[in-house]
């Protein structure tokens, strides 16, 4: 069985490297990954002016369902105003808690005896 080690035919396709037809190595191509998408940068209002206070003390109170989110994304406003826009809300009774957690407030309309 020795003599098998040193045939030349065996020692070459032992040695010779697997054809490739899909082209990979060195010079295949890195995949290219995507980004993913951009969103743009929100450009909310920060300080309360008379057009935008008149705006929540008219339409918020007919809203079916109020968080900060949903003013946030309504009325373009920063998020602390919303929430100091609903506090304000809750505390002239227009709006009626429905659920209280400690980082998501969310309320209703106040209906009259409800």
């Amino acid at each position: 069985m020795s003599w098998l080690c040193n045939c030349p035919s065996i020692m070459a396709k032992a040695k010779a490297p697997p054809p490739s037809s899909s082209g990979g190595g060195k010079s295949a191509k890195k995949k290219k990954w995507s980004k993913g998408k951009v969103k743009d940068k929100a450009q909310h209002a920060v300080v309360l002016d008379k057009p935008t206070y008149d705006r929540i003390l008219k339409e918020v109170p007919t809203f079916k369902f109020i968080s900060q989110s949903i003013l946030i994304e309504r009325l373009k406003v920063n998020g602390s105003l919303a929430r100091v826009a609903i506090q304000h809300l809750a505390r002239e009774g227009q709006i009626k808690p429905i659920v209280h957690h400690s980082s998501q407030l969310i309320y209703t309309r106040a209906i009259g005896s409800d």
